[in-house]
């Protein structure tokens, strides 16, 4: 018979050598450059479009 009620689970602590989470927050910063740049990008392009449809920086 299936148990329809939805369990809860509550995480209350994390067991991780203090350098083994250094080293991963690390490499989080690190993997996040690159994707940044491509937000950059394509922030800057569509703001392009945008104000190229609209007429803006014309003198």
């Amino acid at each position: 018979m299936e148990d329809n009620n939805p369990t809860q689970v509550q995480i209350t602590d994390i067991k991780m050598p203090f350098w083994s989470m250094v080293i991963f927050m690390v490499k989080a910063s690190i993997a996040s450059i690159p994707a940044f740049i491509i937000l950059s990008i394509i922030g800057t392009l569509v703001f392009s479009l945008i104000g190229g449809f609209m007429g803006f920086g014309r003198f």
